[in-house]
């Protein structure tokens, strides 16, 4: 197992960090951990830790020093999706990063589809964008639906991966958002939003998405009193 130091710099609201957070839960991984107050972050942050002054980022290896002031020896990496896969890589026998060429190819374009389609139709609808509708919104959930595989139990396979992590704190906090009415949407689009998913059609997503929510490693990191959307 690695041995080097890792400093997580996090943050309870965001989704993005939350991915860092369970791939550390998921490979046992010891590391510190900073809390940066988004709304009033450190002046030392960015010139010492991530230039675009964003979370998560992770100060790895260097001898053990403060967060406040990492060890110039220490690696500075950014960005949840590529530090999600750093920490599979640095645990390999995890398995979240699949071994196998075409279940992480699976996982990569899983990945894409959440980025591309859920990830901006979230936020256009949690925000009242005029294009932020339940009907994009359900259809961005369908596209997540067509690509999940039958018979297995997350994103690519029995085992879970990166795909998954990709996806949970997302879903977590727009069911919260919805459930209790928060956000820029109209009433009439929230409540169209939560029929729509009773539909028997997204009977494979709910199942799948009820399987992410009760992953440990999502539950220990999961902070639902304020479920915003900073980095």
């Amino acid at each position: 197992m690695p041995q080097a130091q890792i400093t997580l710099y996090t943050a309870k609201i965001c989704p993005y960090a939350q991915r860092t957070e369970i791939a550390l839960a998921e490979v046992g991984a010891p590391f510190k951990r900073y809390e940066i107050d988004l709304g009033n972050k450190p002046e030392w942050y960015a010139p010492k830790v991530n230039p675009a002054s964003k979370v998560p980022a992770i100060a790895y290896g260097g001898p053990d020093a403060p967060p406040e002031n990492p060890s110039p020896e220490s690696v500075k990496l950014a960005e949840s999706l590529i530090l999600v896969e750093f920490i599979g890589d640095l645990y390999p026998s995890s398995g979240i990063v699949p071994a196998d060429p075409v279940l992480r190819a699976q996982a990569r374009f899983f990945i894409e589809v959440v980025s591309t389609k859920f990830g901006p139709n979230f936020m256009k609808f949690i925000t009242g964008s005029p294009e932020g509708t339940h009907t994009a919104l359900l259809a961005a959930v369908e596209a997540i639906q067509d690509i999940l595989p039958d018979g297995v139990k997350y994103a690519v396979s029995d085992q879970y991966t990166i795909a998954d992590i990709a996806l949970a704190p997302f879903w977590a906090r727009l069911n919260v958002l919805v459930q209790k009415g928060i956000g820029a949407y109209k009433d009439e689009d929230r409540k169209n939003f939560l029929k729509g998913l009773e539909d028997p059609k997204y009977a494979k997503l709910n199942s799948y998405v009820q399987r992410l929510l009760a992953r440990q490693s999502f539950k220990s990191t999961f902070h639902p009193v304020r479920p915003l959307i900073f980095r």
